[in-house]
């Protein structure tokens, strides 16, 4: 049986693969510290192929067992999370990429790393394809996200090169759907928690800068075909639809019929004025775009939530 292990596991994107995993027929061996990530998130799973560890990735990492696939997507992933955990998460993405490729190298494992458009910045080319190098301020908020992910690419290239490691290096944009944490910070679990509790929905800046937003199962299912793939350059995945961050909010009202207003804050600083992914790359090597609608997606993820 393929064993496949899965640092962040039990996060919003990391318990979504688990399950893409298990039923593709792996072994699954999740692991996560709880940080960021929920045992709820993970709670619906019965699986005797199934292993939860509570793990610290900047930790020495020890499986008994052999490993095939090694997906370090373990990471704090919003600005709230990054922002409360700034040294933690400068840690997992360099402690913590060491510690996964190590693994990796002495499984003789195929590794992923859920690298991230962030590391594009605030960019000066759009839409943005891999060859861009990015537009990024060091010592600004957002840079202990920002380098640590930028680090993490680097370090696995270095293990490649240097170490032989089988490695493949994910770069995800905008991604939403079921298990989003309320509190996560960002625009979608945001605009839905607000719109269902009849609050204003809060758009930073004037609402004009854009973002793209891919469903959940579109972009594990491209995680997947990316490290079933040979390809060791960064590969963006996510959805090229491209919507303002006020559409985003009218479509969130429409869906969830909330007569909430929608109400303009200050912009947070280094915030990207547009975000949109160039995945000719992913297109024609793994064969992936993406299916499901921001509508469709939308009425999905809300549905979830009016089910907790």
């Amino acid at each position: 049986m393929t064993t496949s292990v899965v640092t962040g596991g039990a996060g919003f994107l990391g318990s979504h693969l688990c399950d893409y995993l298990l039923d593709k027929g792996h072994r699954v061996v999740c692991l996560d510290n709880l940080d960021t990530g929920s045992l709820e998130n993970i709670e619906h799973i019965h699986d005797d192929h199934f292993a939860f560890h509570n793990v610290d990735v900047i930790e020495h990492i020890d499986i008994e067992e052999r490993v095939d696939y090694v997906f370090h997507l373990a990471s704090p992933a919003s600005p709230i999370d990054y922002n409360r955990l700034p040294l933690h998460t400068l840690k997992v993405g360099s402690y913590g990429t060491h510690n996964a490729l190590g693994l990796a190298k002495f499984k003789r494992a195929r590794f992923l790393i859920s690298s991230t458009s962030e590391v594009y910045g605030d960019p000066l080319e759009h839409p943005q394809k891999e060859t861009y190098w990015g537009n990024v301020n060091p010592i600004g908020p957002r840079g202990v996200y920002d380098e640590a992910k930028r680090y993490a690419e680097a370090m696995t290239m270095a293990y490649h090169r240097q170490q032989g490691v089988d490695t493949a290096i994910a770069r995800i944009f905008n991604t939403y759907g079921p298990r989003m944490r309320v509190n996560d910070g960002r625009a979608v679990p945001t605009f839905i928690d607000q719109a269902l509790r009849k609050q204003p929905l809060t758009v930073f800046g004037d609402g004009s800068q854009t973002r793209s937003f891919c469903y959940v199962d579109d972009l594990v299912e491209g995680l997947y075909l990316l490290a079933t793939h040979d390809v060791h350059e960064p590969v963006n995945l996510g959805n090229p639809e491209e919507h303002t961050l006020t559409e985003l909010a009218e479509m969130v009202l429409d869906v969830t019929g909330s007569p909430s207003e929608i109400v303009n804050e200050a912009l947070p600083i280094d915030d990207p004025q547009v975000r949109q992914p160039d995945i000719t790359r992913a297109t024609s090597l793994l064969g992936w775009t993406p299916k499901v609608s921001l509508r469709d997606g939308m009425t999905r993820t809300v549905d979830f939530e009016l089910q907790r």
